[in-house]
């Protein structure tokens, strides 16, 4: 019987390429996101791959959202074996002036759902004796980020949670991949207002493809965490030799829009 995968936050970027990944290599799909005509319009081009592929419209925001989702999936009668914990978003600017709508929103999607939705999904994996979960973190979660606060904290969040929970998975069958990639070409700088930070203006970014190719090889080979390219890999290692007053200032001057 072939195996599932389901995806949120499958509607663009990351998430909408690693559905492509596991429709390539023939694996059964739920594609989960807020977007009915992107997720069917995806849902058509999948399925000439011979594969199932069920769409979930869903807002992750929402109270219980979690719950919902996976009360949705048991009534369909589908067996989840890829958790893919891709939804997700951030926001720019000083947290003294975000709008806390927004923040709470992001805290729900990045946090709660995150961690609801892989409580939900494990036990039938471990019961299974078999199932991947890939957690998106990003590079954000090695350091604070001022400008971005709290989505560099939801990303620290998920990256200890990650870890923590593979460790308690280990001899089940079951494992947990904390994907890290830095700025990525995915409409993520877009959405959070930070098209005119130095990290990004003017960069060269990797592609979405490319970072949900290396996310799917790590987490089939269940790696604990996965960091794509050497830059960011040294980006992400370098606090740990630095002192926190010194990783605070440059993240800080990184993530400041440019002048002129």
């Amino acid at each position: 019987m072939s195996k599932t995968a389901l995806i949120t936050g499958a509607s663009s970027g990351i998430g909408l390429e690693l559905a492509k990944i596991f429709a390539r290599d023939k694996y059964n799909l739920v594609l989960v996101a807020r977007s009915a005509d992107k997720l069917n319009e995806l849902a058509t081009e999948l399925r000439k791959e011979n594969i199932s592929v069920d769409v979930i419209v869903f807002d992750l925001s929402l109270p219980n959202a979690a719950r919902d989702l996976f009360n949705a999936v048991q009534q369909k009668n589908i067996s989840i074996d890829f958790l893919i914990n891709n939804a997700g978003f951030g926001d720019f600017g000083f947290f003294i002036e975000a709008d806390w709508k927004k923040t709470e929103r992001m805290i729900s999607v990045n946090i709660m759902t995150l961690t609801h939705l892989t409580r939900l999904f494990l036990p039938s994996m471990v019961k299974n004796g078999y199932g991947r979960v890939l957690n998106m973190s990003s590079t954000a979660a090695f350091q604070p980020g001022p400008l971005m606060s709290v989505y560099y904290a939801t990303k620290a969040y998920v990256l200890h949670f990650s870890e923590a929970i593979g460790n308690e998975l280990k001899d089940t069958g079951v494992k947990v991949t904390a994907l890290c990639p830095g700025a990525t070409e995915s409409g993520f700088q877009a959405a959070s207002n930070m098209e005119e930070s130095r990290l990004v203006k003017g960069r060269k970014l990797p592609t979405s493809k490319e970072v949900a190719e290396f996310g799917y090889k790590a987490m089939m080979k269940g790696k604990a965490v996965a960091i794509p390219g050497m830059f960011n890999y040294l980006l992400a290692q370098s606090p740990r030799f630095t002192p926190r007053a010194l990783v605070v200032k440059v993240a800080r001057m990184i993530q400041e829009k440019t002048k002129g």
